[in-house]
């Protein structure tokens, strides 16, 4: 069987690993960037606490042993469904199955001022960019002209209460208490106002009533400026409008307030389905076809637990791939279809980190809640486990004890030449 699959995601690779070296398959696995990108520790890169070389592994690196999987990278253009093949830039390439696991990417639900002038932190290179002009904004500040410009320089707007925002208020945060005084001595830290902006009534609205409290606790405790009911209505590069009409100066904005499936050229715009997601079946296949299969944050499959779709999560992506991996391999041995699996999502809980020594954790069954210095410790178990490879979790488990005990970073660089500067 010739298998292509799209995107070295937490799906994509999970696929791939799970099919390495079992017969009677050849698999492409095709990705724009060469590494897989552990996304749920982008804002530690942004706030440098990691480097992003902790939370990258080269996808050729994963597949060296192995038999039956080729990597290329290349940017897909376009699925030509009727043909059976896939258009890139570096050429075509056929296949008898396809699985598309492209991920997702931000949404800025139309708003051209925002997409201009926000800061989104959807891969390790915007989490760089982001990182370079948080640092030179202050490098900035320390020679503003007046009172308004230097205010602007000192406020920071994150925009969307879910888990990445949470969790970039609280870095910034303890950057503001414990690194950001001693780098400059010059600057008067208490006028500095870390803002979170949320459109709905309350933070971390996916996770348990408990979760939502207990996190707006903590960041009010870290002196961040949670606003819910408060949407962005247009941001210049340097004053926030809100819908209200209020405005905020602000020479910084950081978008988490939406994300929207990357969904390749030549799908059928009338399978794509609300936050921009392919409409696939209970086994993973996109509506119409029986050699297309789509997974993770690009997939819209509705179950019964689920009628809205799942949650754009890891985890979603992951059983995903594991129940794929099981039907390809039924479909190989040519097992009657009937045998085929349906997806049943299972929950195992969600968690979040709200800043030093603080985190909530919510897990399903049994119906449990955890909050403070025990699910902090839960939350870096955990994502230590995840990510690829052991020299980078080495790496990221030494770098949280040298923070932990010396209250500071020592990856504030800037590296000039590879910042774009927005307009």
């Amino acid at each position: 069987m010739k298998l292509i699959i799209i995107g070295g995601g937490f799906g994509g690779l999970r696929l791939a690993r799970n099919l390495n070296n079992k017969p009677g398959f050849h698999i492409t696995l095709i990705d724009k960037f060469n590494y897989h990108q552990f996304q749920p520790l982008f804002y530690q890169v942004a706030t440098a606490g990691l480097d992003a070389s902790n939370i990258s592994f080269p996808l050729r690196k994963v597949f060296q042993k192995s038999k039956n999987v080729r990597f290329r990278m290349a940017e897909v253009t376009r699925i030509n469904p009727e043909q059976n093949t896939v258009l890139t830039n570096i050429g075509s390439f056929d296949y008898d199955y396809l699985v598309i696991s492209t991920g997702a990417d931000t949404n800025f639900f139309g708003n051209a001022a925002v997409m201009e002038n926000a800061f989104p932190m959807k891969s390790t290179v915007e989490a760089l960019q982001l990182r370079h002009r948080l640092l030179q904004n202050f490098e900035d500040a320390l020679s503003a002209k007046d009172a308004q410009e230097l205010q602007a320089l000192m406020n920071i707007v994150v925009v969307g209460g879910g888990a990445t925002g949470v969790e970039l208020g609280g870095a910034i945060a303890d950057m503001r208490k414990y690194v950001l005084p001693k780098d400059y001595p010059e600057l008067d830290f208490t006028k500095m106002n870390i803002y979170l902006l949320e459109g709905t009534g309350k933070i971390l609205a996916a996770m348990s009533e408990k979760s939502s409290a207990q996190s707006l606790q903590y960041l009010q405790k870290l002196g961040v400026k949670v606003l819910t009911n408060t949407i962005l209505k247009d941001y210049n590069g340097k004053i926030v409008t809100l819908q209200s009409g209020e405005t905020i100066p602000t020479a910084m904005v950081i978008w988490a307030a939406g994300i929207k499936g990357n969904v390749p050229e030549g799908i059928n715009k009338d399978l794509v389905s609300r936050g921009n997601r392919i409409k696939v079946d209970r086994m993973c296949r996109v509506m119409g076809y029986n050699n297309i299969l789509a997974l993770g944050d690009v997939a819209y499959m509705e179950e019964p637990s689920y009628p809205n779709g799942h949650p754009q999560v890891a985890p979603v992506a992951m059983q995903q791939a594991d129940m794929v991996s099981q039907n390809l391999r039924r479909i190989e041995m040519k097992s009657s279809a009937a045998l085929l699996e349906e997806f049943v999502y299972n929950d195992k809980g969600s968690m979040a980190t709200v800043g030093r020594n603080l985190a909530v954790v919510d897990v399903p069954k049994p119906k449990l809640h955890f909050g403070g210095f025990f699910a902090w410790m839960i939350w870096m178990g955990l994502h230590l486990m995840l990510i690829l490879g052991v020299k980078n979790r080495f790496f990221v488990f030494s770098n949280w004890l040298y923070n932990y005990f010396t209250y500071d970073q020592n990856l504030r660089l800037i590296f000039k030449g590879f910042y774009k500067e927005k307009k």
